[in-house]
């Protein structure tokens, strides 16, 4: 076997499955296997992979394992010279997981390797390539100056924001959205730390990767990643788990430094941490109190692109939901500049999602065509005939 794709799932069935049609597109020709597993879903996730039958292994868990334990489970269990973990709440490029797997081929010094993940707006991602929060990268990352000045070596190293985004180089951080690794190497280094239980893994693989010898890679094979839908990013408990991967990370690498050195570090973490669960605490009392007088978002529109089967029950969806929206019969065939044929200019203020018929636009021409868009209110949206579901990274809409 070539290579194992993994991907631990917790409550995002749609965006699952859109994940899954991409992958069986993306490995269709390679000697390949799909294992997912389940972290105690509620949402019928399950029952929703069950018709792919032998195409998609499944492991169910009965409780939730967090991202290191349920992906070492599925390391266990699949047999890839390579193993890719991958979000769920991503899409490949129809051609990517061929140039990650030729890559590391030609690269045997290679341990680990990430892609070029899009945002929805199609920006690219920074977490893409990432540089070892190391005590002084980390203090300019939380007191501002890397956000400041991104491209400086120094101020900018957290993101690396100096290398080319068209081109393949070395990287120190690998992002656990799309993080393919040699098992050779893993066998040598170990798999996930299960002391992480979801955020702060794929940091130390990745440094635990260039301590064992091994060079991290980053190349621009592109994938859509929707940052965090498989994530409340606005609860308690997402603040204190984040906070507690970072402690978790320093003392485990950086334990050994002088007293003096790891009191400020520390004090810094715990600080953040602090004035986070109190913004939060004053923004969810503010609300519940009436307080809060946030401007009012403009509602969405959106623009269907496709076949006339596929936008006959679009305008079934739209009329029921009462979406603003405007609809237009294309293929790539015809029409490789998608959007762009209809909507030259740049939007207004609203935002504005470009629903693609996933059976009209590949995955990769789709995100080919929004790679140099300008307007972050132009979006990505996807819909899946097969299930008569819109997918945005706000919302499923059926």
């Amino acid at each position: 076997m070539k290579l194992s794709v993994i991907i631990v799932s917790y409550n995002v069935k749609h965006y699952l499955r859109q994940c899954v049609d991409s992958l069986l597109k993306a490995v269709d020709g390679m000697d390949a296997e799909i294992c997912v597993i389940d972290n105690h879903s509620k949402d019928g996730s399950i029952g929703a992979l069950r018709h792919y039958g032998k195409r998609v292994r499944l492991i169910a868990s009965n409780h939730n394992n967090g991202f290191a334990k349920a992906n070492n489970i599925a390391i266990r269990q699949t047999s890839g010279e390579y193993v890719l973990l991958l979000n769920p709440d991503t899409f490949v490029g129809e051609s990517s997981l061929k140039a990650c797997v030729d890559f590391m081929d030609a690269h045997p010094e290679a341990g680990g390797l990430g892609a070029q993940m899009l945002k929805s707006d199609g920006g690219k991602a920074l977490e893409s390539r990432r540089g070892l929060p190391t005590p002084m990268t980390s203090f300019y990352k939380m007191c501002g100056l890397c956000a400041k000045f991104p491209a400086d070596r120094r101020f900018g190293k957290y993101y690396m924001c100096g290398m080319p985004w068209d081109e393949p180089g070395r990287i120190e951080v690998i992002s656990g959205a799309f993080f393919m690794a040699r098992r050779s190497a893993l066998d040598k280094i170990g798999l996930l730390d299960e002391d992480f239980f979801m955020y702060g893994e794929d940091i130390d693989l990745s440094y635990r990767l260039l301590k064992g010898g091994y060079e991290n890679w980053y190349i621009p094979a592109r994938i859509l990643h929707y940052k965090g839908e498989s994530t409340q990013k606005s609860s308690f408990r997402y603040v204190h788990v984040f906070y507690e991967a970072m402690l978790i990370f320093f003392r485990k690498h950086y334990g050994h430094l002088s007293f003096w050195l790891c009191i400020p570090i520390k004090t810094a973490i715990y600080v953040k941490a602090t004035f986070a669960l109190a913004r939060m605490l004053t923004d969810n009392v503010n609300k519940t109190l009436g307080f809060a007088h946030k401007k009012r978002k403009k509602s969405p529109r959106y623009m269907f692109i496709g076949s006339g089967r596929a936008l006959k029950n679009c305008r079934d969806i739209a009329a029921r939901n009462g979406l603003d929206a405007e609809f237009f019969e294309s293929d790539e065939t015809t029409n490789k500049e998608g959007h762009k044929k209809f909507m030259p200019h740049a939007t207004d203020a609203a935002p504005c999602y470009i629903v693609y018929d996933v059976n009209s636009y590949k995955y990769e021409t789709i995100l080919d065509i929004f790679a140099d868009n300008n307007d972050p209110n132009i979006l990505i949206g996807t819909f899946h005939p097969k299930y008569n579901i819109i997918i945005t990274d706000n919302e499923t809409i059926s």
